[in-house]
């Protein structure tokens, strides 16, 4: 088994024992720099970064191996990119940049495995008379049709 292999295994035998735990992304540079990076339905704690980093570390021989870990959560910054990341956003308001560079902001209501639903509050122009009319509107938008989705930080 290789050590990119390895490394993978351990990573999940991890998270099965933390189901409320997945992993976002796992970077393995080719100087052995392992980055994992994990969410969590209710977050990530500090806790569960170094509990993470124990079950890989412990398990790898640094005389077969030498290597550097780095355990983290996804950010705030960090795009939303599997369905559970976005399930747990529910009621947020997100930003979406569509492949076709549309740009929709909106409160995220719905997901599903392949897609999710937008609340779009918006003003526009009374289509009849003058002024402007509150309109709120859903919009289903696939995972296959976004470059980048990201929650909106409000302070």
């Amino acid at each position: 088994m290789g050590f990119r292999e390895k490394v993978a295994d351990l990573v999940n035998g991890f998270l099965a024992e933390r189901e409320d735990l997945f992993l976002i992304e796992t970077k393995i540079s080719p100087s052995q720099d392992i980055t994992v990076v994990l969410d969590g339905d209710n977050g990530v704690t500090i806790q569960d970064c170094l509990d993470a980093s124990r079950a890989i570390e412990f398990n790898l021989d640094r005389e077969e191996e030498d290597f550097s870990l780095q355990v983290m959560s996804a950010g705030l910054s960090e795009p939303l990119v599997t369905p559970r990341q976005f399930r747990k956003n529910i009621e947020r308001e997100i930003e979406v940049w569509l492949n076709n560079d549309e740009e929709i902001k909106g409160e995220l209501a719905a997901v599903s495995e392949t897609d999710f639903t937008l609340i779009l509050r918006y003003r526009r122009p009374k289509i009849v008379g003058k002024g402007k009319e509150d309109v709120v509107e859903e919009r289903k938008i696939s995972y296959n049709d976004i470059k980048k989705a990201l929650v909106v930080v409000k302070f």
